[in-house]
């Protein structure tokens, strides 16, 4: 018989696969609760609603996805060093939750966030944030708007892994490492 975690991680799992094939608007409770194995009403024993049920999924997956960018962060490390360790770390993000990047891409100005949803993702996005601010300080990073920076290298890592989802690229490490370079090259001050 399954646990009541198992059952509310069978939810979250469900509701994560089905708002990333379907988004959120079209993908209904009922949906959800077939594809995670339980009755409607157990979902509402864990979650008020959809919105409080998606709210949750991207909080916690913000909250992964932003402690894998922290993990290890060499700060004492040069702006180049500082920025490996960024992208490396979205890599590895994806790797493990290809469906929760999705998912923060699609739905990070959605209707339904809460404030608390937003506070998170721009929790995420201070770190890039941070770097470009320490770059451009440093002389290492183009005197561009940091929006505009942000935009170039995680609006270019997240079409990158849209590529990788519908199997128009395949990420070998040679790849990895030209796509990084190219990033890079985007963003850093030529001196």
């Amino acid at each position: 018989m399954p646990t009541a975690v198992n059952k509310r991680d069978s939810i979250v799992s469900s509701a994560l696969t089905l708002f990333a094939e379907r988004g959120f608007d079209a993908t209904t409770i009922p949906m959800i609760a077939t594809s995670a194995g339980v009755g409607a009403g157990t979902i509402y024993r864990y979650f008020e609603n959809k919105e409080e049920l998606g709210n949750t999924i991207f909080q916690e997956y913000v909250k992964t996805f932003t402690e894998t960018l922290e993990d290890e962060f060499p700060f004492d490390e040069s702006i180049r060093n500082q920025f490996h360790h960024i992208f490396k770390s979205m890599v590895r993000f994806t790797s493990k939750h290809n469906q929760a990047l999705y998912f923060i891409r699609t739905h990070s100005h959605a209707h339904f966030l809460t404030e608390e949803s937003h506070v998170s993702f721009q929790g995420l996005l201070n770190l890039l944030r941070s770097l470009f601010d320490s770059g451009k300080e440093k002389k290492k990073i183009k005197a561009l708007p940091t929006s505009a920076l942000i935009a170039i290298v995680y609006g270019a890592f997240l079409e990158v892994q849209r590529l990788v989802q519908i199997g128009e690229l395949e990420l070998k490490a040679k790849l990895l490492a030209e796509i990084e370079e190219s990033m890079w090259d985007a963003v850093r001050l030529n001196a």
